[in-house]
């Protein structure tokens, strides 16, 4: 009986389909997940035996490393691959020459990587690309994860939401044994009721209690289980069994030998003071001293513990390596890790994250503070930066070790990884003090550029005084350096502090000084960021001509392969667009800007525009579409977050769903920390929109007036118009916009005018609105229908009030099919919501099993309790059921 296969026929009939599908062009991802000791591992070991006779499947591991080896799952298939994908993933510095052979070694082949909640972000960065060109590859990706280890900003989560988006996969849920499985399983050797009702069906307990026989009564812990198997072993096998369990992963032979050979070496000669530092006995087992590492492990690997071939030698479960492990005393577990770190050290071209992941349990601190800078150098290279801010995290707790030079620019590396990976209070705490050290030491080039990088640090976290001020000093500290280039970029970052925060004119100035430096230090990244400050600030001035500079700020970044920059040109050349209403040009713009992105890897540009694309589907009307590229921000990045979270407000705001308020409150609150009117406009639309359509005139003018007494100070900056016409409706009085915006014509009365506009600019949602202020009954009701064509159920409700008032008979009542299908008038989100909530899923886990935010799915559950009229979680489930809103008719 192969335990590991019992009920998962359909799993391994799922992949064998997809198999054939991608052997046949059709690329896809199967995601099998579930909790630990489900038996993802077993089901992969099964599989070669159902897939099509000839096809090559890959196997990489990840493993449970306290910071993970670059690329450690690619690393497992030298071996089995070609050269070129070999010396990549060895080398591991040029990402994208590893990307593009995992994508010519994939083709016609099945790759499995392994518990990938334990990737390190090297790999997750490879399958991201991967996954993005699945359907034109004739290939299979099967990703194994633990499902119940993702919190909410675990790093896997963002290659789940993009596999969610990809046009072909397949998600295999493990389930747990039922107990006629357990009964079969048992064999009459345990009672199988008891070990179901410990085990609850998981299948690696089930299997290693009914392995260990039974003791009288189930054992409460796996550890107990395992731990019953180890009994009766000789001790040399229990202790080479602790010395391996102690490294996370496969460990390869040389390092067996090295550890398990040489140290019975050392037990069967004690020393003076002992064998070991540890004091562990000599082992010798019933034939007498051991000589080789191996052998040892006979009887463990007899026992179905091990699994040992020619290369590697690897627990038969994670599970079983952890009861191990934990099953030891502390001081036992130092002493063992301080082993591995021995012979990691002594083995030429060993990985330096392996190295210091031993030194940090061993406590081996100078070990840290050795290794510990090639380490996050080796991660970083590869693009593992969430590695690589670990590793230095662990470095400069010892940071009493380095000299202040060495300091600062170990500190500067820590805040750099740290903006990369978001973490924004870590990059400006590491990247001031690295100021401080720059300052004490009086390097001057040094010192300003630190500050220069602190200036973009503070903006990314939204803190526009502290980033304008940094800017501020840099700019007077490299002045008189004598070093143009970095003078140009540090005048150039101020240049476009001055753009973001509409200081237009200043930014022009500053930005054409950096462009005459960028020229003399012959610097194209510079020139290119110059020239965006500067076409950006006149464009949005009011002044066409800006759009050239800015268009050929693009063409400069383009013809220097400065990708960076070139994502960022798009970006506003995009954001300019939208804002005038140019959509059929912005059009022309996003697909080649996201290609871009997407084949540079620039993930925080890549979200970004999605959520320009995000803006523009919403004003199309496309309102599923929108909100699925919106998600894309809903990061940590400040930039994209803010105007992500103002797209899903004013979307529900629009649909009549709950949650738009709490949305906005913090859009508001990032948006008045980064006191950019291009944040602050979009938040104050929005909430002076859902105040009109709840009838609150006061809310209304609290909403828009602030912002827009600030925008009519600005030359030709937008949400003019947009905020004038809301305060106009809301009864007050604004100076008079006499430009050619639709929304200022609809502030004139000029409806019609508006709507014709809103039309050729392919806005549904805006041409009804403007319809909708006819006095004719019969525009109005035409404005009625698309209201309700759209789903826009707060508008269409205000106008029918509106058209009963003026005492037109015969008002439609709306769609109703949509209610009789679904009598609590719930999205589609929300029933699978509710029929998840109904399973007693958490949110936490709603969000997991839906790949979205925590956050949204709180709304959601929010709007499900609300339309359900249900003071509660059961009590909604109770209702959906009464409905018929469950598959079954009833809540678990």
């Amino acid at each position: 009986m192969d335990w590991g296969i019992l009920e998962r026929e359909p799993e391994l009939a799922r992949l064998a389909s997809a198999a054939r599908e991608a052997a046949d062009g059709a690329g896809s991802v199967v995601l099998v997940f579930g909790e630990a000791g489900i038996g993802k591992s077993s089901l992969v070991k099964a599989l070669p035996d159902h897939l099509p006779d000839g096809t090559r499947i890959l196997v990489g591991e990840c493993d449970d490393l306290a910071t993970r080896r670059p690329l450690g799952p690619f690393r497992d298939l030298i071996g089995s691959v070609g050269g070129e994908l070999a010396g990549a993933v060895t080398e591991g510095g040029d990402r994208h020459r590893v990307h593009e052979a995992l994508l010519e070694e994939l083709r016609g082949a099945v790759l499995v990587v392994e518990d990938v909640h334990w990737a390190d972000e090297a790999s997750l960065d490879a399958l991201r690309f991967l996954v993005r060109r699945m359907e034109r590859l004739p290939a299979l990706i099967v990703l194994t994860y633990r499902d119940d280890e993702l919190s909410r900003e675990h790093p896997l989560r963002h290659l789940l939401g993009q596999v969610s988006r990809a046009p072909r996969v397949h998600r295999l849920p493990l389930a747990r044994l039922s107990l006629d499985a357990v009964r079969t399983l048992s064999a009459g050797r345990v009672d199988p009721a008891q070990v179901y009702a410990v085990t609850n069906g998981n299948p690696f307990f089930v299997a290693e209690i009914v392995a260990a026989g039974g003791t009288g009564r189930v054992p409460p812990t796996v550890v107990d289980a395992v731990l019953a198997r180890l009994r009766g072993l000789p001790g040399a096998t229990v202790d080479a069994l602790e010395q391996l369990a102690v490294v996370p992963s496969a460990v390869e032979r040389p390092l067996v030998d090295a550890l398990l050979t040489d140290r019975v070496s050392d037990l069967a000669a004690p020393q003076e003071n002992g064998p070991l530092a540890t004091g562990v006995s000599a082992p010798v087992d019933q034939h007498g001293p051991l000589t080789d590492g191996v052998s040892v492990l006979a009887a463990a690997e007899q026992r179905g513990l091990l699994t040992v071939t020619p290369e590697r030698v690897a627990f038969r479960h994670e599970l079983i390596r952890r009861a191990v492990a934990d099953s030891l005393p502390a001081a036992r577990r130092i002493g063992l890790n301080r082993a591995v770190l021995a012979a990691l050290v002594a083995r030429p071209g060993s990985d330096a994250a392996r190295i210091v992941h031993h030194a940090a349990q061993a406590g081996d601190q100078d070990a840290i503070a050795r290794y510990g800078p090639d380490a996050a150098k080796d991660a970083a290279a590869t693009g593992a930066h969430r590695e690589a801010a670990a590793q230095l995290w662990l470095v400069l707790r010892e940071r009493h070790r380095y000299a202040s030079a060495e300091l600062a620019d170990l500190l500067e590396r820590y805040a750099v990884e740290s903006y990369t990976i978001a973490d924004s209070a870590a990059a400006v705490a590491a990247q001031r003090e690295a100021v401080a050290l720059r300052r004490a030491l009086g390097d001057t080039l040094a010192l300003g550029a630190d500050l220069r990088w602190l200036s973009r640090i503070h903006w990314w976290a939204g803190n526009a005084d502290q980033a304008q001020e940094a800017a501020r000093e840099a700019v007077a500290v490299l002045e008189h350096a004598g070093d143009d280039r970095l003078l140009a970029l540090a005048v150039s970052n101020t240049a476009q502090l001055r753009m973001l925060s509409e200081r237009y004119a200043e930014a022009v100035e500053h930005g054409e000084r950096a462009i005459v430096l960028a020229r003399k230090a012959n610097d194209p990244a510079i020139l290119a960021h110059a020239l965006n400050n500067v076409g950006t600030a006149r464009w949005r001035s009011g002044d066409p001509d800006g759009r050239a500079e800015l268009e050929e700020s693009l063409d400069v970044a383009l013809a220097a392969g400065e990708v960076e920059h070139a994502c960022r040109s798009y970006a506003n050349i995009i954001w300019t667009l939208l804002d005038n209403l140019q959509y059929d040009e912005a059009d022309t713009f996003l697909p080649p800007a996201m290609e871009l992105a997407d084949r540079a890897e620039h993930l925080g540009f890549l979200n970004y525009l999605h959520v320009e694309l995000a803006m523009r589907r919403l004003a199309a009307a496309d309102w599923d579409d929108a909100e699925k590229h919106a998600e894309y921000g809903m990061h940590d990045f400040i930039p994209a977050r803010c105007p992500a979270l103002t797209v899903l407000a004013r979307i529900r705001i629009r649909r009549g769903c709950p949650g738009a308020d709490d949305l906005l409150s913090e859009a508001w609150e990032i948006a008045v920390g980064t006191k950019e009117l291009q944040r602050t406009g979009p938040v104050a639309l929005a909430r002076a929109e859902s105040a009109w359509l709840r009838g609150d005139a006061k809310g209304v003018i609290e909403a828009a007036a602030p912002v827009h007494a600030q925008v009519s100070r600005l030359p030709g900056a937008p949400h003019r118009s947009e905020l004038g016409y809301w305060l106009t409706k809301a009864g007050h009085r604004v100076p008079p916009d006499d430009s050619d915006h639709p929304y200022a014509l609809q502030a004139r009365g000029q409806w019609r005018r508006a709507a014709a506009l809103w039309q050729a600019a392919g806005c549904p949602y805006e041409h009804a609105a403007a319809l909708a202020e006819s006095p004719d009954a019969a525009t109005k009701l035409e404005a009625l229908a698309a209201f309700d064509a759209l789903g826009a159920e707060p508008a269409a409700h205000l106008l029918r009030v509106e058209l009963r008032r003026l005492g037109v008979r015969h008002v439609p009542r709306g769609p109703l099919a949509a209610t009789r299908e679904n009598p609590a008038g719930l999205t589609d989100r929300q029933l699978q919501v509710i029929r998840l909530l109904a399973e007693g899923l958490t949110n936490a886990e709603i969000a997991a099993r839906l790949v979205v935010s925590v956050r949204t799915i709180d709304n959601h559950v929010r709007a499900v309790l609300d339309k359900l009229d249900a003071p509660g979680r059961r009590q909604a489930a109770v209702r959906a059921a009464e409905l018929g809103l469950l598959p079954g008719g009833s809540p678990t």
